[in-house]
């Protein structure tokens, strides 16, 4: 594989999502990553949409990945792990606090074989606090978190969740940039190794915090100001649905004009964006009205006309023939050796001077175990031995 992380080594002892999916942002930029899995396979092995061992979620997070399972109940099964970071850059792991220290894989231990690695642990509260051993998924973070009181719209004020996994992702994408970051301060001599800790409801509130938490920011604001999710709006045409986005003044004048109704930009009441939102009530029934009369490619056109940002909305399979989806070429299909025709969303950044020529396929589970410790040192005899007392 090539791409500005070539010659990095990853050691992935994650599962699930957060920290697979960081492990492979880093492989799609060229970095050969381990995932190290037990006998019995990441969880996410079993999930539906796929066939053998490899379901979607988990070619999703784990392509261009080599699987090797191991045993890590077993003190031979620790040791392969040990020998195997002592040729590593980056280790990985999101278990509860506590347990990679019980294993004997923590921090200190696996900086004693290998002073120079960057160390991650990601965990959903910390390693410390109230919080620290509870069982965590996203919809946990995401009510901690507070991003569902915001996920309502002032027409039908019903609190939801995100229905994509936001905190593990938010995560996943902060630990890659945090990992990229550390292993910068090593080559440039500003640190050896060190240890990164990333909680989910850390970095899901810091990525939350840009619009969602603006009341929040000062103590006594001079002037009041208007949240974002208090302005998004999803709205229903003739025929369908789209959504739009008129903030600024100059917005809502086109809106005003798009909807053939310029005399509510001249009225009052409807000044600006904070009086708007006071009087939402009567001008929220008034637009719905409005767009209701409309055909949603009618009135689409009538909206781009005048500068107010809108989209329709696509349904899932309306997205793979998306003009723009298709014209950035985003989405990549290839055939898997074992699954067939498959399709995966291509990584978003284009190198210009690296460019990242990645393996689109995962491993079945274990499938790379023997070149894996071939790899790092082991003789045919020493694998044959794991191998006869169902270590790998």
């Amino acid at each position: 594989m090539t791409g500005p992380l070539e010659g990095i080594r990853v050691v992935d002892i994650s599962a699930v999502v957060s920290g697979p999916w960081c492990a492979q942002i880093l492989a799609d930029q060229g970095a050969d990553v381990i995932k190290i899995e037990p006998p019995t396979g990441d969880i996410t092995r079993t999930g539906g949409f796929g066939n053998d061992d490899i379901s979607a979620m988990f070619l999703t997070c784990n392509r261009g990945k080599r699987s090797i399972a191991l045993d890590l109940s077993n003190e031979a099964g620790i040791d392969a792990v040990k020998r195997i970071v002592a040729t590593a850059d980056v280790f990985i792991q999101n278990f509860r606090p506590g347990a990679t220290e019980r294993m004997g894989i923590g921090v200190d231990a696996l900086h004693e074989v290998n002073p120079d690695l960057i160390y991650v642990s990601i965990s959903g509260f910390g390693s410390t606090g109230p919080y620290s051993q509870w069982r965590v998924y996203d919809p946990i973070i995401q009510a901690i978190s507070g991003v569902v009181s915001v996920q309502q719209s002032m027409d039908i004020p019903i609190p939801d969740l995100v229905r994509t996994i936001i905190g593990d992702k938010s995560t996943a994408l902060t630990s890659a940039q945090a990992i990229t970051s550390a292993l910068f301060a090593r080559a440039t001599g500003k640190a050896g190794g060190q240890h990164l800790e990333i909680p989910m409801l850390d970095a899901l509130l810091y990525f939350l915090w840009v619009d969602n938490f603006n009341d929040k920011t000062f103590e006594a604001p001079g002037k009041p100001g208007v949240l974002l999710h208090d302005v998004y709006r999803l709205q229903s045409t003739a025929d369908g649905n789209l959504v739009y986005f008129a903030v600024s003044d100059s917005e809502w004048e086109g809106l005003c004009k798009a909807l053939g109704h310029p005399e509510w930009w001249e009225e009052p009441r409807f000044y600006d964006v904070q009086q708007r939102l006071a009087v939402y009530p009567e001008i929220g029934a008034l637009l719905d009205a409005t767009f209701r009369q409309w055909p949603t490619d009618e009135i689409m056109a009538r909206l781009l006309e005048h500068e107010v940002p809108s989209a329709p909305i696509n349904e899932h399979d309306d997205v793979f023939t998306d003009p723009q989806v298709v014209h950035n070429g985003i989405v990549h299909e290839w055939e898997h050796p074992l699954l067939g025709t498959t399709r995966s969303a291509k990584p978003p950044v284009r190198f210009s001077e690296t460019p990242a020529t990645g393996r689109w396929s995962a491993d079945s589970l274990g499938q790379s175990s023997h070149d894996v410790l071939t790899d790092v040192g082991f003789s045919d005899d020493e694998i044959a031995a794991l191998a006869a007392d169902d270590v790998i």
